[in-house]
């Protein structure tokens, strides 16, 4: 048992190294590993392993390179960001692969909205970014099977041109009335707990589920303070479009099971209907529905009857603003 542990063990760092290398990335010497027992290997389902493969990595590291962006509180930019996993990856990895790893706290950027107030913004480091698109990689196919149609927001090959298209569809058909809703502050108002039960019920391995509340909870710096976050999941990293879409399917689900015709766009879902009275009633239903579910723990903004205009602008804003109803 022990001999079979300690294999397990080894195979494990030398399998860091070779990423590490593949990459084009040293290894460093000192790298440890906790044996577990075979209980504790018996509880994971090797998801945690899936996210450090190598070629899951690779393109993980690509999409991060790519996107370029700015530094999280750790200062570390593309330029430094190679040789920082030549130096720190296989023990990073460790961890990951030991349900031990820490995430780093996000930087707070604050960016000016064009109607006036800020929109809040969590800077993870580029080591946080690349475990995270790892992430989502392995999570998104788990979940997209359950996604709605009428979802367009944060998802492969789904786009805001898409869901226009799809509402003036709806508005060719009749359906002029628009019923608006903005679940306003979404992203700073997710429910820890509500996510990890979503997220527990497709994902087994309890590695992957604790990096994820560590990753809710991971603190938020601003003027080199650190404050702790208790409800949330702030913008700014990939993993957190996904796990919002993953919360919201539940109203995509009961939208659908209803017969309604929607479009949602992350927090922006409109409701096309065929008179104003079918508006207000489906606006009364649904601020109900999520006062009686767990919703209540964001808050709506009031839903507005709308009419779209004969065109709709290109754009997201075209989505979830189309026109005052008269």
């Amino acid at each position: 048992m022990k001999a079979e542990d300690t294999r397990q063990a080894d195979t494990r760092t030398e399998e860091s190294a070779r990423i590490a290398e593949g990459a084009g990335l040293g290894a460093e010497t000192d790298v440890t590993t906790r044996l577990r027992t075979k209980a504790e290997w018996a509880q994971e389902s090797g998801l945690m392993d899936t996210v450090c493969e190598r070629g899951n990595l690779m393109l993980a590291y690509d999409r991060v390179v790519k996107n370029k962006g700015a530094a999280g509180v750790d200062g570390i930019g593309i330029a430094e960001f190679k040789e920082h996993l030549k130096q720190h990856w296989p023990t990073i990895k460790a961890k990951l692969l030991t349900g031990e790893y820490i995430p780093s706290p996000v930087r707070r950027v604050d960016i000016p909205k064009p109607q006036g107030g800020v929109r809040t913004l969590g800077i993870p480091t580029l080591t946080d970014r690349l475990i995270q698109q790892a992430l989502h990689q392995v999570l998104s196919p788990i979940f997209e099977a359950g996604f709605s149609e009428s979802s367009y927001g944060f998802r492969p090959g789904r786009n805001a041109h898409q869901a226009i298209k799809a509402a003036r569809q709806y508005v060719a058909a009749g359906r002029r009335v628009v019923v608006d809703m903005d679940l306003e502050k979404f992203f700073d108002r997710v429910n820890h707990d509500l996510l990890m039960q979503k997220l527990s019920t497709k994902i087994d391995d309890g590695r992957v589920l604790c990096l994820i509340r560590r990753y809710l909870e991971a603190g938020m710096m601003a003027d080199g303070i650190v404050s702790q976050r208790t409800e949330g999941t702030p913008q700014g990293g990939p993993l957190s479009p996904l796990l919002s879409n993953i919360l919201l399917t539940e109203l995509d689900w009961e939208l659908e099971r209803r017969g309604h015709a929607f479009c949602r766009y992350a927090d922006d879902c409109n409701i096309y209907v065929k008179s104003k009275g079918a508006g207000e009633r489906v606006m009364a239903s649904i601020t109900r529905f999520l006062a009686d579910t767990r919703c209540r723990d964001w808050t709506m903004a009031p839903p507005t009857l709308m009419t779209p205009p004969a065109s709709a602008r290109k754009s997201r804003s075209a989505l979830h603003r189309p026109g005052r109803a008269r």
